[in-house]
């Protein structure tokens, strides 16, 4: 009526191919998340590049204000310090 040793053997098998899907499937999911971390990344590398060359222009113009001006730099930068000093001061 029951035969065990049949229900054993199914199990092995089931248990062969469900190892066998799994291990595909994470192969899949592994080869996914790989290529999506890559497109991630040179979207980084690229964000860091644009903020790189905004950098490099925002320095040369604040470069070109300060020599224009020199003694109103040179004010704003030692009332910035008197200001940073008594904050600093209070705490």
């Amino acid at each position: 009526m029951f035969d065990s040793d049949r229900m054993s053997e199914e199990l092995r098998a089931l248990k062969i191919d469900v190892t066998r899907l799994l291990s595909t499937a994470g192969e899949e999911m592994f080869d996914s998340s790989n290529d999506r971390a890559e497109a991630l990344a040179d979207q980084i590398r690229a964000a860091l590049a644009e903020l790189g060359e905004t950098v490099d222009e925002e320095q040369q113009q604040l470069q070109g204000l300060i020599a224009d001006r020199p003694i109103t730099s040179l004010a704003s930068a030692f009332a910035l310090g008197v200001v940073v000093g008594f904050m600093l001061r209070r705490h």
